[in-house]
């Protein structure tokens, strides 16, 4: 992986890494805890997933109001 990572290809692919869902999974993971299911079951793992999503959903959304209303912004009705 080292070597690749020194071509300009590599680098070029290693830079899109940033711009893709990828990130979203490691925020997740990490203040979450998204890093494993806790329930055993196809449809209850893809409720516990969708419930991460909504929660990370939410808290960024959160931030964006609280960043906004503290520059003056309008808030979204």
């Amino acid at each position: 992986m080292e070597r690749k990572l020194l071509t300009k290809r590599g680098k070029e692919l290693y830079k899109k890494r940033g711009q893709t869902v990828e990130p979203v999974f490691g925020q997740m993971k990490e203040t979450q805890g998204a890093d494993e299911f806790r329930l055993r079951g196809l449809e209850l793992c893809n409720g516990e997933w969708n419930l991460h999503s909504a929660t990370h959903n939410l808290k960024k959304l959160h931030s964006k109001c609280v960043l906004m209303g503290r520059k003056g912004g309008k808030w979204l009705h």
